[in-house]
């Protein structure tokens, strides 16, 4: 069918795109390695400097980089279909907060990277809970009822940082800000992270046709056998802990899963079962593309990857937001 030969020709076309950011995150940087000494690096050649310089510093930041912003845009497109609202957030319900809460506190008291990481990871899935928790209530819960319990969450969340920087010791500041706007120089490990994209996209594909579903309404969907409130949770769940895999790893990065699977859907259409993979693919390259300017632009410095997101996202959410019906996007 032609619709399905495009879909699989955008597939192609994102995975090249992919494999070309990190060829690109690999090559750029004080030490220019040409694509020659990138293929020896991946080989085991280990004779050379740019060898190691390609395996131990420049290739887990860039896979940590890409397996990140899959997990933002998956979460984001699931976010999309659970609040029915092309232009949400995954952050929208409290969960980077959470994180950022966790990680900042682990910061103030001296814990290593590890415990650091453990207490985002931590924080996240607690901000998780309370949000759900809080929202079901007597044991329904509305989009609308998910959403202002999440925003409330989020703002607590901010006092709670507000609080922690205030009082953290100056020498510590300059790391907890980093690590709010987002910073990939610590993300020495990227396979949880690539292993929680691989099990996202494993979990929620067998799922998308009911997700087209969901996406159509709820009447809709039950009355064509969809098991509304089990897939809502899970899809919750499942976005919840897409986020926080993502937020431990690099911290706060903001726009990726807003603006990434919308533009995919602009391409290619509503299908979940394309869209999913489509937005993995288109932000893991974006945020890949972005930690390379990011590291490189202002060299030797670098500048937290959330602020060069920040910068593309905001004009394209502004510009998304006046094609968007006046009366809301549902």
């Amino acid at each position: 069918m032609p619709t399905r030969r495009r879909a699989l020709l955008v597939i192609l076309l994102l995975a090249l795109v992919g494999l070309a950011s990190l060829v690109v995150a690999l090559a750029a940087g004080s030490l220019p390695v040409s694509a020659a000494d990138i293929g020896r690096a991946l080989l085991g050649d280990t004779a050379e400097m740019a060898a190691e310089v390609v395996r131990e510093l420049r290739l887990p930041r860039a896979t940590a980089a890409f397996a990140c912003g899959g997990l933002l845009a998956l979460a984001g497109a699931l976010m999309q279909v659970l609040l029915r609202n092309p232009l949400a957030d995954p952050y929208v319900l409290g969960i980077s907060g959470g994180a950022a809460v966790g990680a900042l506190a682990a910061m103030l008291f001296g814990l290593p990277l590890l415990l650091v990481n453990g207490g985002a990871f931590a924080g996240a899935l607690g901000a998780t809970l309370l949000v759900f928790g809080l929202a079901r209530g007597d044991g329904s819960w509305t989009q609308t009822r998910l959403l202002l319990t999440g925003v409330i969450v989020a703002a607590g969340c901010g006092a709670a940082v507000a609080l922690i920087l205030s009082i953290a010791p100056e020498n510590q500041l300059r790391g907890m800000l980093f690590w709010l706007m987002g910073d990939l120089s610590h993300a020495v490990t990227p396979w949880p992270a690539l292993a929680m994209l691989a099990l996202g996209l494993m979990a929620a594909l067998p799922f998308s046709r009911d997700l087209n579903l969901l996406a159509r309404g709820d009447l809709t969907a039950r009355a064509l056998g969809v098991p509304v409130s089990r897939l809502r949770g899970g899809v919750y769940v499942l976005a919840a802990l897409a986020t926080a895999a993502a937020v431990t790893t690099t911290g706060s990065v903001g726009f990726v899963g807003l603006i990434v699977p919308h533009l995919v859907r602009l391409a290619i259409g509503n299908d979940q079962r394309v869209l999913l993979p489509a937005a993995a693919l288109a932000g893991g390259a974006l945020l890949t593309l972005a930690d390379t300017l990011a590291r490189t632009v202002v060299a030797p410095q670098q500048l937290p990857v959330g602020v060069l997101t920040a910068l593309i996202g905001v004009p394209v959410f502004l510009y998304l937001l006046t094609r968007s019906p006046r009366g809301g996007a549902s």
